[in-house]
């Protein structure tokens, strides 16, 4: 399958979810405009102080993260190959008086598209699985990063992948598929019910050690990378709900569902 195959699948599939994400109760767009913020607890703790600082958020979708971080204080800017995406952003960011800019662009050319640096390079939940080439976008996002800048990472823990889709009890898929997955589901993680058009996706697996080896290998310095064991949605039949994370019940033996990983470029690289 070409990247202009996978691309133009992919796209098509955002691009009529837009609409349907914004009016979910999963997004809570009204919360949001209310005040409220989309970014997780331990995101927050673990980026650190954000005021007056730089950041972009890459594959921001409609760019309810990148204006969590924006309420937080940093001057933000969002891409997303979703011209729907991109655009429902931008209304959301001047309904809610907050200072942002969102750009049209693959995440791979990004550096070309936004033809600047940042402090911070942040990449939320549910992004890598949309990206063939790991080395090409630990590439890109240290070409983004000014020296002494750093990316957060926050992700699905790629074990959680392997596991059967029922109660997650047993192994039932291969941790070092690396082949692209072809998918043809209607309907979307917000509303499985919605009747889509563009169903089929491309995605792809990476495991910890080939995200933290790209990283490396572009230059990065591995500052932490922490596992834990929620997730935010239900996952699995097992899961059960603790305020807006899901864990395994108490007594089960507990495995990683989700990732934050922190890189810095070095100060005099």
């Amino acid at each position: 399958m070409t990247e202009l195959d996978y691309r133009a699948l992919n796209r098509a599939l955002w691009d009529e979810r837009v609409a349907i994400h914004v009016a979910s109760d999963f997004y809570d767009v009204a919360g949001f405009r209310a005040g409220g913020t989309a970014l997780r607890d331990f995101e927050i703790a673990e980026v650190g102080d954000v005021a007056g600082r730089r950041l972009v958020h890459l594959q921001c979708h409609f760019g309810l993260d990148t204006l969590s971080w924006a309420r937080l204080g940093a001057r933000v800017t969002g891409l997303d190959f979703s011209g729907p995406a991109v655009e429902a952003a931008r209304e959301i960011a001047a309904g809610c008086g907050l200072d942002a800019r969102f750009v049209q662009a693959d995440v791979y050319d990004a550096a070309a598209a936004l033809g600047e640096t940042y402090e911070i390079v942040y990449t939320g939940i549910g992004a890598l699985v949309w990206l063939p080439d790991m080395d090409r976008w630990a590439r890109t996002v240290a070409g983004l990063l000014e020296p002494g800048g750093f990316l957060y990472l926050s992700e699905f823990h790629p074990f959680g992948d392997v596991l059967d889709d029922a109660d997650g009890s047993t192994v039932a898929y291969d941790y070092f598929d690396t082949s692209p997955q072809v998918w043809d589901e209607p309907g979307t993680y917000t509303d499985g019910d919605q009747n889509t058009r563009n169903t089929r996706s491309v995605v792809f697996q990476h495991g910890i050690g080939e995200v933290v080896s790209a990283l490396a290998a572009a230059g990065l310095r591995i500052d932490f990378l922490h596992e834990h064991d929620h997730t935010y949605f239900q996952r699995f039949t097992a899961l059960e709900r603790h305020g807006t994370a899901y864990r395994l019940p108490e007594g089960r033996p507990r495995v990683p569902l989700m990732y934050s990983l922190r890189a810095s470029r070095p100060a005099d690289g």
